[in-house]
């Protein structure tokens, strides 16, 4: 897998619950469970700008990159 996804690393982290993440962000809970979950396929700019701006963070924080080797 080249990107790798970290919401469920980071909200513990931050010891945030998917239901807070939710309403901060103004996300349904089902689309932050997916993503948290990695049953998302892909995810919209404008749901990843809603997620940094709950979580007070940056994209690379929720996902990283790898290269294939």
């Amino acid at each position: 897998m080249m990107i790798k996804n970290n919401l469920s690393t980071l909200m513990g982290a931050k010891r945030i619950r998917i239901a807070e993440v939710a309403r901060l962000s103004g996300l349904g809970y089902d689309t932050v469970f997916n993503i948290y979950h990695d049953k998302s396929k892909g995810i919209e700019f404008e749901t990843l700008d809603k997620l940094c701006w709950a979580l007070d963070c940056t994209p690379n924080d929720i996902f990283t990159y790898t290269p294939d080797k």
